[in-house]
């Protein structure tokens, strides 16, 4: 028996390997984006702290501009440093 393939239609997935599902600011899942962007991917990377905790880079960003004092992270509290 032969089969002739006539189409393919490639399909694929991608996701962020990171500890959590979910931004923990937005509570949106990584797989999505923040509410600051129209589509995911590059725009909205995923940004980790030396603390380990990890969100949106929109959503980090914009609470470190809240906090004009103490930049601290938002589950942990401790001095938010931007881990390379």
């Amino acid at each position: 028996m032969k089969f002739k393939i006539v189409k393919v239609h490639a399909v694929a997935k991608w996701c962020w390997q990171a500890s959590d599902d979910n931004c923990g600011i937005c509570r949106d899942p990584f797989e999505c984006f923040c509410s600051d962007c129209k589509a995911p991917g590059d725009d909205c990377p995923i940004v980790w702290g030396q603390c380990s905790h990890c969100f949106h880079m929109h959503c980090i960003l914009k609470w470190l501009q809240s906090q004009q004092v103490n930049q601290q992270c938002p589950m942990c509290r401790q001095d938010w440093v931007f881990k390379e």
